[in-house]
């Protein structure tokens, strides 16, 4: 393993580009491998085995370009496998973490909403994130069925859209909660949505900045942050066949990109 090798970064699909983007801001030289399984989205209604297997394939597939570090960019990925990850793969590797703690830290009603999926919500790690914080702030959790198919499809601001914001958010709104964490990835791209609906004195808050710079931590304790000069590549990966992975990714990264097939054998 060398500093000029490339980190993973993964995701049911296209939402993990909100930490590859805060990744790339804060470390512009590092060579960057992303894969959107989006062949599979959203991982939120899948067996967490399924979620352990696919999560497995991608890694593997990360191997076979010789990664120095994997980002499990995807909450739902992260409450189902990473705690088997960790025990078969020894890399470094960066998980999600709901923003619950900053959220905590910034609220004056005592409220806090969390909207993410249903996994990941009634996941252990959830649980247990839930109760570290329980008597300092009343926590809702807010499952959002529909809004990761939303930003698959690349409709950001559509009325569907829109309709579903209004659904998840008004009932916290309700609960005087005056902060609202993003605990999925696909989400931050709904962020100026779900702000004007909630309104200007909420605030809306996610953890792909401290995964940036987790990973950065990471990468220099064990020596292995790049030293090259020049702008790290990016290459994007999706598992996906229906022709318009270039169109989503593009407009999510913020530039046009060239998305590559996920090999055959890790597309199962």
């Amino acid at each position: 393993m060398h500093s000029t090798c490339p980190v993973g970064v993964f995701d049911s699909g296209v939402g993990g580009l909100s930490v590859l983007r805060e990744i790339h801001q804060l470390m512009p030289h590092e060579e960057l491998l992303y894969v959107a399984d989006s062949a599979h989205a959203p991982y939120g209604d899948k067996p967490k085995e399924f979620i352990l297997e696919r999560s497995t394939a991608i890694i593997e597939f990360f191997l076979s370009h010789k990664v120095k570090a994997i980002v499990v960019a995807c909450n739902t990925a992260t409450a189902a496998a990473v705690k088997e990850l960790r025990g078969i793969y020894d890399l470094p590797m960066v998980a999600m973490e709901p923003a619950v703690k900053p959220a905590v830290e910034q609220t004056h009603t005592g409220v806090v909403g969390v909207l993410a999926t249903s996994r990941t919500i009634n996941s252990n790690n959830f649980q247990i994130l839930f109760a570290r914080f329980a008597e300092q702030a009343q926590i809702i959790a807010q499952p959002c069925p529909g809004l990761v198919d939303q930003v698959e499809l690349g409709e950001l601001d559509s009325a569907k859209t829109r309709s579903l914001v209004g659904q998840f958010v008004f009932p916290l709104l309700e609960q005087k909660a005056d902060v609202l964490v993003l605990g999925c990835t696909h989400y931050p791209f709904l962020k100026p949505v779900i702000q004007e609906i909630a309104g200007a004195t909420v605030k809306v808050i996610d953890s792909g900045a401290a995964i940036a710079r987790r990973l950065h931590s990471l990468l220099q304790h064990h020596g292995l942050l790049s030293d090259l000069n020049s702008p790290g590549e990016v290459q994007f990966f999706s598992s996906s066949d229906n022709g318009g992975a270039d169109k989503v990714i593009s407009e999510l990264w913020g530039s046009p990109v060239k998305t590559l097939e996920l090999l055959n054998k890790y597309s199962y």
